[in-house]
């Protein structure tokens, strides 16, 4: 039995970006792991402050996104 979607359109796209944000995270993590094992991390050392600057961002990203979703559905008469 399939239940029915409450929440907006902004909520779930706001709930997708997260989850492919955490694992991207986690593949990264991972890659680092790996890199550092088979001693290539002065590699991933050079690319860690860009990705971690995107990573900021698309964070912020999401917050904002998070809080759009949130004063919408507040807003919004069902």
């Amino acid at each position: 039995m399939k239940t029915q979607q409450n929440n907006n359109f902004l909520f779930r796209l706001a709930s997708r970006f997260l989850k492919y944000l955490l694992l991207f995270t986690v593949g990264l993590a991972i890659a680092f792991v790996m890199s550092t094992s088979f001693g290539a991390s002065h590699f991933m050392m050079m690319l860690l402050p860009l990705i971690g600057q995107w990573l900021g961002r698309l964070a912020l990203i999401l917050l904002c996104l998070f809080a759009a979703a949130m004063i919408v559905e507040s807003v919004v008469q069902k």
